[in-house]
């Protein structure tokens, strides 16, 4: 009897799969052989990554709820299911959260590290924190009485600050009820000499007297309030969109609450009057009894007194050619290059945009900008190119979320120095990483291109590994430019020829790669590597793979809603997903069938990369190039230290390992590019040929 491949069982809902990833970061922190301030590191991202969750996923899962919305996936489970599991989950685990601080907090102080309140502190740091306050927070905090003149005010998403009930001195009968906010402007922390931590509401709450004379303080608790944070924006409906864009961030600050946080000082009462002006449900309330918001821990984490308590930096290294002085085209039209980001360094992507900046002979630039950051050299050289009359055309992602503000505050610069810029496609987020430039050589032009899995970030390429792609061969070039016309004119097709473009091209492709290698049945091979798997169309397509005896290998570090090791339906596929001091962002497809047989990508497999983003998957046909990415999956799946297994019942288990026989593929790989490094010009063997010899020797 055929399985039904839309049988709701096959499939992992999106949520709770992401639940779990994050529980893995949590577990990173309660791995007791990781310096002190790496876990106390993993704790803050753990925070971080809840706050996106409740502000996104969550906000929508109560707007389809209240839209009447009863199946949102192909797991079928409604909403409001899926918002109790939630809910569930996330108190169940609240627990171990906080024993995890608290025992961080403990082992710190062995280490001259102090978590401490106002009164926990001597008279004279006493002193010195009563003066920080009188300098420092004061004019800066603000207290706010509520009663019949005075309305309950707007809180900001993330907003933090205090409930405090009062009683007046004079007329002790007399019992009122007010708010202090935080500004996000103040430090969570008050440091002293770099050691001793007293969290600011702590001092606030000892000057009560100085924000509400003639009144004493009966009872106080920490708040801190999350709001929906995503922006829906049509198009369509206003004809300058920096413009909507920039009333969208406003907006964000005003959208529904949907979780508040507070102090284990709330009791009931305190409760209640809050809640009766922001009417947040009652299981989207969460008490703590350490501190709410974990991302102030970076703080702490960056105290750099402390740095023998994290794990120790690795250097980015340019590995051959790119050790030589010759000149990077030069290098480019002999050889295309593959790069693994952090282990190499991004100095070579920088470089070949700012070298094209200052070249007399580059008539343009082209690129795609994500998420550019705050102080992009990059950027700035592309200003530079502007302002030497060379014609610049970027095209600047506006709805990059929470990255926002800085591309619109780019976009707005590059504009000014005369360069052209694309502010996004109707109903499209631009998500591909490429970059072009073209110079006269020799009285023709000739063109370099980068393509990526990664943003132009020169910050976020020490800690997320990704793929950047760098040639000269005149197909792929030809087809960037086909992209990049495609992006700033009318294309009714926009369809590459080398290169495959979502939302038309990526998904046809992956099906028909994967529908290759089923029909080679037990002799197929398919390993992917991406941060998430969601599209139905191609886990059924897995699904059937898998039944036609394909072995196939995916390493998704976060949600995969593919239910690997069901009977009949998918014993051939494995799933790991791997966490640890590198941020696993890169997106490698192998086919073992396929021509070539090595792929990178912009794009998950995800509908909404698919279906409603441009993307850009790349084929990686030179053979050198090809071999370091199937070395980097194969290190990758012999993980034992960072990866954890899927099981079908949608849980997660570390994946075993001896003591002797450690595999930690970020260590693996960080020993031999500096390996490879200090051996360049010894002419030891290459990159590729290392990763397997210390592949092999430590498996």
């Amino acid at each position: 009897m055929e399985t039904n491949l839309k049988d709701p069982s096959l499939y992992i809902n999106r949520e709770l799969s992401w639940l779990h990833f994050n529980t893995r970061v949590l577990g990173q922190a309660q791995d007791e052989s990781l310096p002190l301030l790496e876990r106390l590191k993993f704790l803050a991202i753990y925070g971080t990554n809840l706050d996106e969750f409740y502000m996104i996923r969550v906000a929508g899962l109560k707007k389809l709820f209240s839209a009447g919305v009863n199946v949102s996936g192909a797991d079928q489970l409604t909403p409001l299911y899926q918002l109790r599991e939630i809910r569930t989950y996330l108190h169940a685990e609240q627990q171990i959260v906080e024993e995890c601080l608290l025992g961080i907090m403990d082992a710190l102080e062995a280490e001259g590290i102090f978590f401490k309140s106002y009164e926990e502190v001597t008279p004279e740091e006493q002193r010195y924190l009563d003066r920080y306050f009188r300098e420092n927070i004061y004019s800066v905090i603000v207290p706010i009485a509520i009663d019949t003149t005075h309305p309950f005010p707007h809180l900001n998403n993330l907003g933090f600050g205090q409930i405090v009930k009062l009683r007046d001195k004079e007329n002790p009968t007399v019992e009122r009820y007010g708010l202090i906010r935080i500004p996000r402007v103040l430090p969570r922390f008050v440091d002293i000499d770099n050691r001793i931590y007293i969290p600011i509401g702590s001092i606030v709450a000892r000057h009560i007297d100085d924000l509400f004379p003639g009144y004493e303080l009966l009872k106080f608790s920490a708040f801190r309030v999350t709001r929906n944070a995503d922006i829906a924006m049509e198009e369509e409906e206003a004809d300058d969109f920096m413009e909507m864009l920039e009333e969208g961030l406003k907006l964000r600050k005003k959208g529904e609450l949907v979780r508040l946080e507070l102090s284990n000082h709330a009791d009931d009462d305190l409760l209640n009057f809050f809640n009766r002006h922001a009417n947040v449900f009652k299981d989207d309330i969460y008490r703590f009894q350490t501190y709410l918001n974990l991302g102030a821990l970076w703080q702490v984490v960056g105290n750099k007194d402390f740095a023998h308590l994290t794990s120790p930096s690795f250097k980015p290294r340019n590995l051959p050619p790119l050790t030589s002085d010759e000149n990077l085209y030069a290098i480019l039209d002999k050889q295309d290059l593959v790069i693994f980001h952090p282990f190499e360094s991004f100095e070579p992507v920088v470089r070949l945009i700012q070298t094209a900046a200052k070249d007399p002979d580059v008539v343009s630039i082209r690129m795609t900008l994500y998420r550019s950051g705050s102080k992009s050299v990059i950027v700035q050289s592309l200003i530079a190119a502007a302002e030497a009359g060379k014609q610049v055309t970027v095209m600047v992602e506006l709805k990059a979320r929470f990255d926002e503000e800085n591309n619109l505050i780019w976009a707005k610069a590059l504009e000014n120095a005369g360069a052209h810029v694309i502010y996004g496609i109707s109903g499209f987020k631009v998500h591909a990483k490429a970059a072009l430039i073209t110079r006269r050589v020799d009285g023709k032009l000739k063109q370099y291109g980068h393509l990526a899995t990664g943003n132009y970030n020169p910050s976020t390429a020490t800690v997320y590994t990704d793929i950047s792609y760098m040639t000269s061969n005149d197909a792929i070039t030809h087809d960037m430019t086909r992209f990049f016309h495609f992006l700033t004119g009318f294309s009714k097709k926009g369809k590459l020829h080398e290169l495959y473009m979502a939302p038309t091209q990526i998904k046809p492709k992956i099906l028909s790669l994967i529908h290759n290698e089923m029909r080679m049945g037990v002799e197929g091979a398919i390993i992917a590597k991406m941060n998430a798997l969601v599209d139905e169309d191609i886990i059924k397509a897995l699904y059937k793979a898998s039944q036609a005896g394909v072995k196939i290998q995916l390493i998704i570090r976060g949600v995969c809603c593919l239910r690997p090791q069901v009977a009949g339906v998918s014993e051939n596929i494995r799933v790991i997903s791997i966490i640890g001091k590198y941020l696993e962002h890169a997106r490698i497809f192998y086919f073992k069938h396929s021509t070539p047989q090595t792929y990178i990508s912009s794009a998950d497999w995800m509908p909404r990369n698919l279906m409603r983003r441009i993307e850009l998957l790349t084929p990686i046909a030179g053979e050198e190039a090809s071999a370091k990415l199937i070395q980097i999956l194969h290190l990758q799946l012999s993980d034992n230290v960072l990866a954890h297994e899927l099981q079908s019942d949608g849980t997660y288990q570390k994946v075993p390992h001896e003591d002797q026989n450690r595999i930690n593929s970020h260590k693996i790989i960080e020993t031999t590019t500096n390996k490879v490094y200090n051996s360049a010009k010894k002419q030891a063997p290459n990159y590729v040929q290392q990763l397997t010899s210390r592949l092999f020797k430590e498996s």
